[in-house]
């Protein structure tokens, strides 16, 4: 990990040097290439750089297209819109340099992007024996972005080695998706079960950019000008201006303190870190062993002093506000895409105070990107976050569903959707191992938010209530076949109809919540406790792991709710 510090700071210098300099050299971004995918149904941009005042060629269906590159060393064609198809070649020539691109296809672009649960590559996903070798759908395009990081706006991504699967267009095969050199496991599970379930209902090629970094909180996937939009994210725009300003200073003395780290790091693991590995490979097997028994795992030993602490990267690591747009996603900008399909907030649900500020920087972030992308209101489909750590105590806890209520707020944008997997998490694990059920539930809102079909994509939504003495009824939306009580096993949901309907809490005017007995009659739910006389609000499923158990008859879990809107209080 300290050795990849290092690396990286190294690696984003020359990124910067390389990708930022004046633009003297014709050529186009690394997001064309052979086997790309461009947007169907949308004049499709293409766009580069070169000589300033530099005739511009492309050649693409039969149709030439002629630019001038402008002042500031760039320029753009706008292509026609067409329908999907494929395979096709593209000429584009400056005026001493041609490049052909080849097997390029049209159909839709999905840009998949966020933290450690959409970078969960499919090599060691629950499924990766059987659905790896199973992959042969070449009508499937994808392109990992090497990550780097920056405190300004890179223009391109890095050319990577020629064997590489990294910084390119790669066919879906299985001998790629087998192929070690992408990064953790291979590429976004997520995002190629989402890629197979819209190709199999839209029967046109599709393109996915996986574009993700374990760890990192929305502020780092954001401009400093999209910051800057509120007053509430001074602290961001502040702490940006800080890098950028101390930089030049940070990068001189920063090789030495990284020495001098590495000499203490080096005594450290002589007296205290291998002896605490031995202790660690215990715990571990303990942990394990716990897991298999699904019982809690014991607490993690501590070392008898902490490890030194490495300098502080000049870059400020990757939680660092703009720091992961302006390395991997505004290298991407402007290429046209269908939408994004998005997997994060865990990092923004670690504190209280994070987590309630997410529900005005998860919007901000969308709408930011959706600015400078210019290509209008693109979908944006997000994953609500999961079931995690031990089960509830009380109906009302922790802070990861303040960050829930934050991305289900969200959905009062144009054109997007969510999809609720709170039943697919692990209390153990962050990274859950199963994620065809989260990608196929995410394709179903893609299915039926954008693509418009008839399908069942959404559970049970709070509409209403309405207070009937010691009762609170809950009405809601999107019940279709019926509510009923249910649960996922595996990879299915099965109907436990009759059983107890848990994850209920009410709670009267002093806003403390108990569990509360719910029954679904009809269209509603009803809720009630003898330990509230005058019921004043209901919450379901409102903890980081909640029991909660309401579905609707087409599978899909009932999204967490609460009926008040009295001010977040930590627990």
């Amino acid at each position: 990990m300290k050795k990849s510090i290092a690396v990286i700071f190294k690696t984003t210098l020359v990124i910067l040097l390389s990708c930022n300099a004046t633009f003297a050299q014709f050529r186009l971004p690394a997001i064309f290439g052979d086997n790309m995918v461009l947007q169907r149904n949308m004049n499709v941009p293409v766009y580069g750089w070169g000589e300033v005042g530099e005739q511009v060629q492309v050649d693409f269906k039969g149709k030439t297209y002629t630019t001038t590159t402008g002042a500031d060393g760039k320029w753009l064609v706008k292509l026609n819109s067409y329908k999907a198809g494929g395979p096709y070649e593209m000429h584009i020539s400056g005026k001493s340099t041609s490049l052909t691109y080849k097997n390029i296809l049209i159909g839709d672009v999905w840009l998949a992007s966020g933290q450690s649960n959409m970078e969960f590559g499919i090599q060691t996903e629950k499924h990766a024996a059987d659905a790896i070798p199973k992959a042969t759908d070449g009508l499937i395009r994808l392109f990992y972005v090497p990550m780097a990081l920056s405190l300004q706006p890179l223009y391109d991504i890095p050319r990577q080695s020629p064997g590489s699967p990294n910084g390119k267009w790669v066919v879906c095969s299985p001998e790629v998706l087998a192929d070690r050199g992408f990064v953790w496991h291979g590429f976004s599970a997520v995002g190629l079960y989402f890629a197979q379930q819209i190709r199999k209902s839209t029967g046109a090629p599709v393109g996915v950019i996986g574009s993700y970094r374990g760890g990192t909180p929305a502020q780092s996937w954001i401009t400093a000008e999209g910051l800057k939009q509120s007053p509430a994210f001074t602290k961001y725009v502040d702490a940006h201006k800080k890098l950028v300003d101390n930089f030049e200073t940070a990068t001189a003395i920063y090789p030495e303190r990284l020495e001098f780290y590495r000499n203490q790091l080096k005594i450290w693991n002589t007296e205290v870190g291998t002896p605490f590995n031995d202790t660690l490979k215990k715990w571990n097997a303990d942990v394990a062993q716990a897991k298999a028994e699904r019982k809690p795992a014991p607490p993690r030993p501590k070392p008898s002093r902490p490890a030194p602490v490495p300098p502080a990267d000049p870059l400020g690591g990757y939680q660092s506000p703009t720091i992961c747009f302006n390395g991997v996603i505004a290298p991407l900008v402007g290429y046209g895409i269908k939408g994004v399909i998005w997997y994060q907030g865990e990092s923004n649900g670690d504190y209280f105070d994070d987590a309630i500020e997410y529900k005005d920087l998860f919007p901000r972030m969308a709408t930011d990107w959706r600015r400078v992308w210019g290509q209008g209101d693109f979908a944006f489909l997000f994953m609500q976050l999961p079931n995690f750590r031990q089960p509830a105590v009380t109906p009302s806890e922790n802070n990861w569903p303040w960050v829930r209520e934050a991305q289900t707020k969200t959905l009062a944008l144009a054109n997007t959707g969510m999809t609720n997997i709170i039943d697919a998490g692990d209390q153990f694990d962050i990274h859950p191992i199963n994620k065809l059920v989260p990608g196929n539930r995410l394709a179903l809102v893609a299915r039926h938010n954008i693509y418009g079909e008839k399908v069942v994509a959404t559970g049970p939504v709070y509409k209403s209530m309405k207070i009937n003495g010691n009762q609170i009824i809950i009405s809601f939306a999107e019940i279709h076949k019926g509510l009923v009580t249910a649960g996922l096993v595996g990879d299915d949901v099965v109907n436990t109809d009759g059983a107890e309907l848990k994850g209920f809490g009410i709670a009267g005017a002093d806003h403390k919540f108990v569990w509360a007995r719910a029954v679904i009659k009809g269209k509603t739910v009803v809720v009630t406790s003898d330990e509230v006389v005058n019921p004043q609000a209901v919450r379901y499923n409102w903890a980081d792991n909640p029991p909660g158990n309401l579905y609707n008859k087409d599978g899909l879990p009932a999204n967490p709710f609460r009926t008040d809107d009295w001010p977040p209080l930590k627990n």
